[in-house]
């Protein structure tokens, strides 16, 4: 048994590995590591852009797009021949794994955030509070957003985690395992700061109910090796709740 897959965990898919960590399918800098994540930082940016004409209608979808295509881009320049390890085809598994994972999340997820409102505060998401004052064409358009906004969430996500077990494996000497223990660890919290806006820099309910729910969010790519299929998870998990909220205002 090699040590690679020894490493494994036993909930992989058995097949390709994590791109990059190892030099497949081609080897990244530090430097170029570091290209690729000021990608990631200026498409967040572009999401959370305080530009009016870009926050409504059909140009609401303008920060979405960017979102993701800004660092994809870098990935892109940077790793020609690797960047689409990223992407895979969707199998019937992996539909299953999707609604599966957005359950698990969902359960997880009001559990700490009962346990976190009872002990230190959390707020509600801003735009569930707003989703009953839209109209049905724009709680439709508002739906229609989140798929690109999503897909960037997982960007955001996946991009930095591959490149933290890069560092943990090939400079910081960590075995497979230990390095994607690090890098789910430290991505989830590095995911759960960036909504720190969003919650009024509320950091017990970041890290621990947003950091929480995208440690489960983060499996189904490890996993499967496949954005698609955490993003899948994402957006059934997030339709789920808004859903729900759009279906209450609705009976108000």
């Amino acid at each position: 048994m090699s040590a690679k897959t020894s490493g494994r965990f036993w909930f992989e898919y058995a097949g390709d590995d994590l791109p990059f960590y190892d030099g497949e399918p081609t080897a990244l800098s530090p430097a170029r590591w570091g290209l690729v994540l000021v990608a990631v930082a200026l498409g967040f940016a572009a999401l959370i852009a305080p530009i009016p004409r870009l926050q409504a209608g059909l140009a609401g979808f303008a920060p979405a797009l960017l979102f993701f295509a800004i660092p994809l881009t870098a990935l892109a320049i940077v790793a020609p021949r690797g960047w689409t390890r990223l992407f895979r085809r969707i199998q019937p598994r992996d539909v299953f794994w999707m609604v599966a994972f957005a359950v698990l999340n969902i359960a997880i997820t009001f559990a700490i955030g009962y346990a976190v409102q009872k002990f230190l505060g959390a707020g509600a998401n801003p735009m569930i509070e707003r989703l009953p004052a839209l109209s049905t064409p724009d709680r439709l358009l508002f739906f229609a957003r989140t798929i690109p906004q999503l897909f960037g969430e997982e960007v955001l996500t996946i991009l930095p985690f591959l490149a933290i077990v890069t560092w943990l494996h090939r400079s910081a000497g960590a075995s497979r395992r230990w390095a994607i223990f690090g890098a789910w660890i430290l991505s989830a919290a590095l995911f759960g700061m960036a909504h720190l806006p969003t919650y009024d820099w509320n950091l017990a309910q970041c890290l621990l109910i947003i950091g929480g729910a995208r440690l489960v969010l983060t499996l189904p790519y490890v996993m499967s090796k496949n954005i698609w299929v955490s993003t899948g998870a994402h957006i059934v998990n997030d339709w789920a709740l808004f859903g729900a909220a759009a279906l209450i205002a609705g009976r108000h």
